[in-house]
């Protein structure tokens, strides 16, 4: 299934003076699961509304499955956008928000939304206004599970469940994913829970793409050594540096780079530490501007590298 399903040509969004997305292009293709990654206000959801036909682009052009999507029954009964701040009618049950879902998605399964909804406990008689947060998510994640659309995007619908809530969900996507493949796309700021479901990461920064690459590339695409401050720098010089940090004589360096077995062989005999670099923080890495990483280590694994070595 590698159809193409969305072709985005140099969308701009913008909203009085901000502007939202600048001369964004992506293409999206049949049976992959998306990652679309970047901080609150990067543009995600804008994105995600202009190719689902909730918003105009200001200039640019977007193509769902071959057509324009505004107006189209063709195209938006194949879609399904499940937002965080989803509303529903004041006096909805879930009950009701599900019977309408039935209706508007062909590929809809009552049996799936279901189990789904015996899986997570909803109560299905209590008023929407009435659930909790983390219940309200349920609603969303069932519904954009059970539709089976062909396009399914998730705007972090995910905000206010538990650790374990997630983890069901996960669990569940990437199951039924594996039985009934689509196009998903998951817009989430927690990346490094999600990171093991994506086939292709996007990074959205100020409403411009960063990244737009497979996911098995950009693991490993990254390297930080730890140790002595000057052994570091001669270590990597020449090489582009994403984020430094000290400690006294010591320092954490991120490069935009993979060393190669060799190069980790000459890295350890010179006693620097070699720290894997997570998708998470190769977004954070990418997206920082250079003159706020300048701060003392954090926790994680270059902290602890920091601490050990000293």
């Amino acid at each position: 299934m590698n159809e193409t399903v969305v072709e985005a040509r140099n969308l701009t969004k913008r909203y009085r003076d901000v502007l939202a997305l600048d001369d964004v292009s992506i293409s999206l293709s049949g049976g992959r699961i998306y990652g679309l990654l970047g901080r609150n206000g990067a543009g995600k959801t804008t994105l995600m509304s202009v190719l689902t036909a909730q918003a105009f682009a200001t200039s640019g052009d977007a193509l769902v499955f071959g057509e324009p999507a505004y107006e189209n029954d063709r195209v938006l009964s194949r879609v399904c956008f499940i937002r965080e701040s989803q509303k529903y009618p004041d006096d909805f049950t879930p009950f009701h928000a599900f019977k309408a879902a039935r209706l508007l998605f062909p590929n809809w399964d009552q049996a799936f939304a279901e189990r789904l909804i015996s899986d997570f406990g909803l109560p299905v008689k209590r008023r929407i206004k009435k659930l909790s947060r983390g219940q309200l998510s349920v609603v969303g994640v069932i519904i954009g599970l059970a539709s089976r659309a062909e396009l399914t995007f998730f705007d972090e619908p995910y905000l206010g469940l538990d650790a374990v809530a997630r983890q069901l969900f996960y669990d569940r996507l990437l199951a039924d994913f594996t039985h009934y493949p689509r196009t998903i796309v998951l817009s989430s700021h927690l990346i490094d829970e999600v990171a093991n479901l994506l086939d292709h990461v996007i990074v959205i920064d100020a409403g411009r793409i960063l990244i737009d690459a497979e996911a098995d590339a950009l693991r490993g695409s990254a390297t930080t050594l730890v140790g002595p401050a000057g052994k570091v720098d001669a270590f990597l010089a020449g090489r582009k540096v994403l984020h430094r940090e000290t400690m006294a004589s010591l320092a954490s360096v991120t490069v935009d780079e993979a060393l190669s077995p060799v190069q980790r062989a000459e890295a350890a005999r010179v006693g620097l530490e070699v720290v894997p670099v997570s998708l998470q923080q190769l977004v954070i890495r990418k997206t920082v501007d250079n003159h706020t990483r300048r701060q003392a280590p954090g926790d994680g694994p270059e902290r602890d590298a920091l601490e050990a070595a000293r």
